[in-house]
């Protein structure tokens, strides 16, 4: 999974996509062209949990999303965190992971409520130089899983299936070059606004089927 593999209730960080894109990240800054630049390594961790923004590393705390006057998505109060090795950033998964909210349904008897967005961030003297945003979705939650559910895990499905249907129509806009992209359909889309249109962005999505 993108946090670590599971093994009962608990989590091995260390398998995840995070902690493997990280190390990835680490073994090419080691590279002659990257080592030049000298940049530092920030991360950070947020969800999305019915529309609304949390600091996954600052006790949950309560996030804004704006759009500035280049229309430029910013999550106001995001705590950057600085990584000097992949056990840093194992440390800050595992923090991240504890906090994240999670209930039991009758799909899944540890299911994510909520998106989860981890950022490995390349600074060269302060200014950004790069970027990767890794999101865990929620999973999706069909109609007969929630059938019998109490009223907060419909609420919470019905979220979850609201921003996912969000990000289809922006995936199937952008692959259709369509002049309109609904970025704002949802607070997931909003997000990730320049991992779509950057001028060097790249975007990849894995499945994961069960």
């Amino acid at each position: 999974t993108m946090g670590g593999d599971f093994s009962g209730k608990n989590q091995d960080c260390s398998k995840g996509i995070y902690a493997l894109a990280a190390l990835d990240v680490f073994l090419m800054l080691k590279k002659p062209n990257y080592k030049k630049l000298e940049l530092q390594v920030y991360a950070t961790f947020f969800e999305i949990y019915s529309g609304k923004v949390f600091d996954l590393l600052n006790r949950k705390t309560k996030l804004r999303v704006l759009e500035d006057g280049k229309q430029q998505v910013q999550v106001v109060g995001l705590q950057e965190r600085e990584v000097k090795c992949v056990e840093d950033v194992l440390k800050l998964i595992e923090i991240g992971n504890g906090c994240r909210t999670c209930s039991q349904t009758s799909a899944n008897a540890h299911s994510s409520r909520s998106h989860a967005v981890f950022q490995i961030i390349l600074r060269r003297k302060g200014k950004m130089h790069g970027k990767f945003s890794l999101i865990d979705l929620a999973g999706n939650e069909r109609g007969a899983d929630t059938s019998s559910a109490d009223r907060q895990t419909r609420l919470e499905g019905a979220e979850i299936n609201k921003s996912l249907l969000a990000l289809k129509e922006c995936i199937r806009a952008l692959g259709r070059n369509k002049p309109h992209t609904p970025f704002r359909a949802s607070k997931l889309t909003q997000v990730l606004r320049d991992s779509f249109i950057g001028e060097n962005s790249r975007t990849c999505m894995v499945s994961l089927f069960s």
